[in-house]
């Protein structure tokens, strides 16, 4: 019988590569004669650097940036590929991540994207001109300002003065200059890994939707998407581009807008990740088809990596097996692509109780999942 596991990352605990590997150390314990094929997965959120970087043999690379508060914080890319076909592959979960800040230092006012400006500036300083960027993830909500600052655009207040690119600068901006933007970015290919389709604006944009879990009070959402709005009205001025209402342009805290701002292709991150591992072509050729990720609900059918995974197999005609750190709301409509969905947690729980329990309870999970499959073949 022939696995192929393709989790995401279970958020705060296991990484995908260490989920694969678990459920995959699992199935040979408990049915030797078995194949089992691991294939790290992501969306564009954590995970995204290493999983592409495993599956096309790259390296990863430390280079110094800001963080999420502004702070010098080692982060890291991966290069993949070779000469002029060479990418680098970025995430902004690894620049200013949520989980970079503990929940009392969450708000989406003091955070900042300019650390994956510094970043990208000096990789177009090395030569590359081939990027790939995760968007998942992340603690901002300041439209990409920062990032677009460092790359060389110039923000200001009524009175002129620069703004350095966090979230509180948003209600203060008044005027954009984008003449100074790095010219190398016109010669560059960006694909931006992104699993969301929110507008930058509104009730379902970047403010709205992402805001309260960044720490964001009602108050706070309806001044940064009011700062926003501004913002983009400067933006597409000076582009002469309607951009606002565009899928994605709210993931990120706004980021993707500003990617888009500077031609960046936006692609499901799935997708991306896919076309590179070769995920389809080795679901073919297996009996089942393993995923997950840290918790599944109503979320998860709206495109989220499981989901996709499912799909794919579904349409090569394999079963897909969800297990996942828990079930949440709505999870029956997860039965209309999985064979079977499971949570690791087996019984009453705190949060803190199952992450550190993580590996135990995947691996026992995962346990009684290929035993019922091996006592069917029997």
């Amino acid at each position: 019988m022939k696995f192929v596991i393709a989790p995401d990352s279970f958020k705060g605990t296991l990484t995908a590569a260490q989920a694969g590997a678990i459920i995959a150390r699992t199935i040979m314990k408990e049915m030797p004669e078995a194949e089992a094929t691991v294939v790290p997965m992501a969306d564009g959120g954590e995970g995204t650097v290493d999983a592409l970087v495993q599956a096309t043999g790259g390296t990863i690379v430390e280079h110094q940036a800001s963080g999420p508060e502004g702070e010098p914080r080692t982060v890291y890319y991966g290069e993949i590929g070779e000469g002029m076909a060479a990418s680098a592959v970025l995430e902004a979960a690894n620049v200013f991540g949520l989980p970079l800040l503990p929940p009392e230092r969450r708000n989406p006012l003091h955070t900042t994207s300019r650390g994956l400006g510094e970043l990208m500036r000096a990789l177009l300083d090395k030569g590359y001109r081939q990027f790939v960027v995760g968007l998942g993830g992340s603690s901002t909500n300041d439209g990409g300002i920062g990032m677009l600052s460092a790359l060389g655009a110039r923000f200001t207040d009524r009175d002129g003065n620069p703004l350095e690119g966090f979230g509180r600068d948003l209600p203060k901006l008044t005027h954009a200059d984008l003449t100074g933007l790095d010219s190398r970015l016109k010669e560059s290919r960006m694909t931006v890994a992104c699993d969301v389709t929110n507008p930058l604006l509104g009730p379902q944009g970047a403010s709205h939707i992402f805001g309260p879990q960044k720490g964001a009070s009602p108050e706070l959402v309806a001044r940064l998407d009011e700062g926003m709005a501004r913002y983009a009205a400067l933006m597409e001025q000076a582009l002469s581009l309607h951009l606002r209402e565009r899928p994605g342009a709210g993931a990120a805290g706004g980021l993707g807008f500003a990617f888009m701002s500077i031609g960046s292709v936006m692609v499901p991150g799935a997708e991306v990740v896919e076309q590179l591992t070769g995920l389809k072509r080795k679901i073919a050729e297996a009996d089942w088809v393993i995923t997950g990720e840290g918790r599944s609900d109503e979320q998860t059918v709206f495109g989220k990596l499981p989901w996709s995974v499912a799909g794919w197999a579904n349409d090569a005609g394999k079963p897909a097996i969800l297990i996942s750190g828990s079930l949440g709301t709505n999870a029956e409509a997860l039965y209309d692509r999985f064979a079977a969905c499971f949570s690791t947690v087996p019984g009453p729980s705190t949060l803190e109780a199952c992450m550190e329990e993580a590996e135990r309870n995947l691996e026992q999970c995962a346990r009684n999942v290929i035993r019922l499959l091996a006592r069917a073949r029997t």
